[in-house]
């Protein structure tokens, strides 16, 4: 066959190609999201059955459970994420202005151990209100200081903010170490302090220890949704965020919106600390944050910086964490490897939450070739 007799190669559309939604009602958004939390809990119901032979309704009753089961499982639910939500807040800040703070379990670290140090050294002389207040300053200093260390570096020499945090995270559980050997040399760790005297210990309200921890990051989360929503300098945020060329053309200080933003981001984290040392644990230890830090990036990512959307986001991410526990709890005789289905499962529902994120804000498109667009083409072709 001559060239010139050769067809014509023409442009094939893709078997499946994504296109950006522009708008989509409320209730077409919850009805996405809605479908595909149910495809989720349908995914972990086949493979519950496919892995273990355990009926899935036992398994999503221990999940239940976990959560639900009594008065006081309900709390630690709430408070455990209320403090997931206090930090998810904290880093949203940096990363509205996309500077990504890996580095919230360091901060929040070293915000603890600030607080600690205040416990310990002013124990027999502050009252415990004057206590509280010195610690809750302190931890904010240190929690800014220590973002504003690589936040620093980000704005004068431009360095890499997503490694310079996340080694800073393995520096402050390093002092921790160091300072709680230099406390109590024979243990290297610390009970509870002052449970004798209570000084520099949140007081419970309505019985509750919890109540105050949630009151508090409540005001936070309303706080910070405000200013990053309404004030000038959520606007300047938000114009970093998406140029900086655009942020200096129209006067925009870019290096002191930067490092002004990581010492509030640092700050929240170090309030965090103080919460969790004066409301909940009295003690500090290199593992008291239980990777909420890096949990964190995750909620504030699934909310689209949204603190509103957090709160939702942060109960659904420990009332999985709860369940999984519940379930090695409860099934751990006749289930083999409870604890670790309990995770898959768990790791199962945010993979399809994500994914209903994604649905709500793209869509989906498969070429259709009818025969008369065939039939079209062809006459192209030959023509």
């Amino acid at each position: 066959m001559n060239n010139a007799e050769k067809k014509p190669r023409t442009k094939r559309e893709p078997l499946i190609y994504i296109t950006k939604r522009s708008d989509l009602s409320l209730k077409k958004s919850l009805l996405i999201r809605a479908a595909v939390i149910l495809g989720g809990i349908l995914c972990c119901a086949i493979i519950t059955m496919l892995l273990t032979g355990v009926n899935p309704i036992n398994v999503f009753g221990s999940i239940i459970n976990g959560s639900f089961g009594t008065p006081g499982k309900l709390w630690n639910l709430l408070q455990a994420a209320a403090i997931l939500l206090g930090i998810s807040v904290a880093v949203t800040p940096a990363f509205k202005m996309r500077f990504w703070n890996t580095g919230a379990e360091g901060q929040v670290l070293i915000g603890m151990l600030a607080s600690v140090a205040c416990m310990f050294y002013l124990k027999d002389s502050m009252p415990s209100f004057v206590t509280i207040i010195i610690m809750l300053v302190a931890s904010t200093v240190a929690g800014a200081l220590w973002a504003g260390i690589p936040g620093f570096f980000k704005a004068i020499w431009n360095t890499n903010e997503t490694l310079f945090t996340l080694m800073m995270n393995y520096v402050a559980m390093q002092l921790v170490s160091f300072f709680l050997l230099f406390w109590d040399p024979s243990h290297g760790y610390l009970n509870p302090l002052n449970s004798d005297t209570k000084n520099g210990w949140l007081p419970t309200l309505f019985g509750r220890k919890q109540l105050i921890i949630i009151l508090i990051v409540a005001v936070i989360t309303a706080l910070v949704y405000v200013y990053l929503k309404r004030s000038k300098q959520g606007y300047e945020i938000s114009v970093v965020g998406e140029s900086e060329n655009t942020a200096r053309y129209i006067g925009i200080n870019v290096k002191k919106v930067v490092i002004r933003t990581v010492l509030i981001s640092g700050a929240l984290c170090g309030v965090m600390g103080w919460l969790l040392v004066s409301g909940n644990s009295h003690t500090v230890s290199t593992t008291l944050v239980g990777g909420n830090g890096f949990t964190a990036i995750m909620v504030s990512w699934m909310s689209k910086f949204n603190p509103i959307i957090m709160v939702f986001s942060s109960l659904l991410v420990c009332f999985l964490q709860r369940g999984a526990g519940q379930i090695a709890s409860d099934l751990g005789t006749e289930m083999p490897g409870a604890s670790n289905i309990g995770d898959v499962l768990t790791g199962i529902m945010i993979l399809f939450v994500v994914a209903s994120e994604f649905f709500v804000s793209y869509d989906v498109h498969f070429r259709r070739r009818t025969e008369k667009a065939d039939k079209e083409v062809e006459k192209n072709v030959h023509a």
